[in-house]
């Protein structure tokens, strides 16, 4: 037993001799800086992938905005037109045309005449609240698949 102690501790000695090497402390230099720059290079391209993610997000965000721009636009230039006036003038003041004749109809009477849709068509299925949100997505889709309604 005292001869695998005095063993191990002489390779301990030439572990502690080979650490005083130049070259081992050269190599281990240079795997420290190695690492040091591999960190940095993942720390960079991260840092390059998220700038360029949020670049992304932003010039969506532009491109929407500017559609929306070009839709009030069109909608500016509609309102603008006499067809749009023509109709504003019927709708808020209630003239009309030179001939036309205005008939107003009573509500009781142009509801009487209306076709009711079928309950479950009226308003979309409901699923409860009360369930976790990955349960009620998946009812919802069972629902849709299998054209039922268990709200």
């Amino acid at each position: 037993m005292l001869t695998k102690i005095k063993q191990y501790q002489k390779k301990l000695e030439g572990v502690g001799n080979s650490l005083r090497d130049t070259r081992v402390l050269g190599m281990l230099l240079f795997l420290v800086i190695a690492l040091m720059v591999s960190w940095s290079s993942v720390k960079a391209i991260d840092t390059n992938y998220g700038l360029q993610k949020q670049i992304s997000e932003i010039q969506q965000q532009n491109a929407v905005q500017q559609l929306a721009n070009e839709n009030q636009k069109l909608e500016n230039e509609y309102f603008n037109t006499p067809q749009y006036l023509d109709i504003a003038a019927r709708q808020d003041f209630g003239l009309a045309l030179p001939g036309e004749k205005i008939l107003l109809v009573p509500q009781t009477v142009a509801m009487t005449h209306t076709v009711m849709l079928p309950q479950d068509m009226a308003k979309p299925p409901s699923i409860p609240k009360s369930k976790p949100a990955y349960q009620r997505h998946f009812q919802a889709w069972m629902d849709f698949f299998f054209h039922s309604s268990n709200g």
